[in-house]
């Protein structure tokens, strides 16, 4: 197949696929290990702010590197594939160790949990850098690559669907298998129930897809000018800062909202076909739910008005909705849910457009540099996602705490007046900074088509 046709419909299922098994993973991590680590594992709020921190130390190195691994490793399977199949079993493993309490010291509790999730993180790095990259070498064409990103947002969102609507039940369930309520243990089997989905998916993306485009064939090994050009690369630089303050955005409501329906809305969970769901379940799967509805109208908006706009004003309306969030009342549960499915529409169109934007740089990297590190390109969107969840993280502890919250407790007015403002303001900022961040990009779809019909002379040539 040459790499410019179009893909099967089966290829671009086996891609979603991907997303799906990380996405389970991904939103336990962002919604609810906080409430975990405070609940459950039994830190402190600010300790936990500070460890999601620190530990992006070597999590900032660890992504570029994965990168640079994935641009030199040559197998019969591509250089990114592989690591799917690798890396499926200790991913789902060490996702079931993060949310595991071993019965030890305050301090030791501690030592732990920075291992496990430092380990975690970087297990997320190994699959999802190569998956990521995976994206800018299956196809050429413009329109399979807004295609592949929306198949993996959808699938992405479903997988979250999924997580959020089973959490309640599988938690509930397990927790109550022994005479005595065992939450900790509740959790790490729930965990072991989506570690054993995602390890089966990762290897379908595995076996589905197909890598096409390679370097050019005169390209030789060279880590000092793949970073050089990086490091010139302006619309990389640009589409990074953009992605890290639209992903701090997406964390911090996602990570604050768990606690605000728990300790300000204090609603009574609902039943449905046997199975009880908290209200902070409905908003979250309300919010993936429409999190896809944005997913599937990023093309036909973007083929109107080009990426860069439909991303820039997605980005400034979900900023003003989520300020107008602050002003509603624990009693107006209708509006504070609509809000959730404008916002998220909002947030979902911006996902597809991304994933396609780095596959544009990588593009331009190579038609500018004739160089092409298509893998250290990518590995900004996982540097981008866990910094950007890991900010929103140890915002939302450091709020907490400085708010006065104290776990599994009546909360004050201030505290509750805290978890206000984490809904609505402070996430609000995260997404104005990334609609600014787009006004400076340059890489317009006109401009690419132009880029992409070089390149495709170049290859043809060599």
């Amino acid at each position: 197949m040459n790499e410019s046709q179009h893909l099967k419909l089966k290829e671009k299922i086996g891609y979603g696929f991907g997303d799906f098994a990380s996405s389970m993973f991904w939103k336990m991590f962002s919604v609810y290990l906080m409430i975990f680590y405070t609940d459950v594992f039994g830190i402190s709020a600010a300790a936990v702010g500070t460890m999601f921190l620190l530990t992006r130390i070597w999590d900032t190195a660890n992504d570029p590197v994965m990168g640079i691994i994935a641009d030199r490793t040559h197998t019969k399977w591509g250089k990114f594939r592989p690591y799917l199949l690798w890396g499926a079993i200790p991913f789902a493993t060490i996702g079931v160790l993060t949310f595991t309490t071993p019965d030890w010291s305050q301090d030791a509790k501690l030592v732990y949990a920075y291992i496990t999730y430092t380990l975690m993180m970087m297990a997320y790095t190994a699959v999802n850098v190569p998956y990521a990259s995976l994206l800018g070498v299956m196809s050429s064409n413009s329109d399979d690559r807004t295609q592949l990103a929306s198949f993996r947002m959808v699938f992405a969102f479903a997988g979250s669907i999924f997580a959020f609507i089973l959490v309640d039940p599988l938690t509930n369930f397990f927790t109550h298998l022994g005479k005595v309520a065992d939450p900790q243990t509740g959790w790490s089997l729930t965990m072991l129930v989506y570690g054993c989905i995602a390890a089966v998916l990762f290897y379908f993306t595995f076996a589905w897809t197909k890598e096409r485009i390679a370097p050019p064939a005169s390209q030789q090994s060279n880590l000092k000018k793949d970073f050089a050009n990086l490091a010139n690369n302006k619309p990389w630089f640009i589409l990074l800062g953009a992605a890290l303050a639209t992903l701090i955005f997406n964390s911090m409501r996602d990570g604050a909202s768990v606690y605000y329906f728990k300790y300000y809305i204090q609603s009574p969970e609902w039943s449905l076909f046997g199975l009880s769901f908290g209200l902070t379940t409905v908003y979250l799967v309300l919010g993936q739910a429409s999190n896809i509805i944005g997913v599937v109208l990023a093309q036909p908006i973007a083929k109107r008005i080009g990426k860069r706009n439909t991303f820039m004003y997605a980005m400034f309306l979900a900023a003003i909705l989520s300020s107008v969030f602050y002003f509603l009342t624990a009693e107006q549960i209708g509006l504070i849910l609509l809000l959730q499915v404008l916002i998220s529409a909002c947030a979902g169109i911006i996902f597809p457009l991304l994933w396609s934007m780095y596959a544009d740089i990588a593009d331009y990297s190579e038609y500018s540099t004739g160089r092409r590190a298509t893998g250290l390109i990518f590995s900004s969107s996982s540097f981008a996602q866990k910094m950007g969840w890991t900010l929103g993280g140890a915002l939302t502890g450091w709020t907490l705490a400085y708010f006065g919250y104290v776990a599994n407790a009546e909360q004050t007015e201030l505290a509750k007046e805290g978890l206000r403002y984490m809904v609505s303001f402070i996430p609000a900022v995260g997404a104005m900074i990334s609609a600014l961040f787009m006004i400076f990009y340059r890489l317009t779809d006109d401009y690419m088509a132009k880029v992409n019909t070089d390149l495709g002379l170049r290859r043809s040539e060599s």
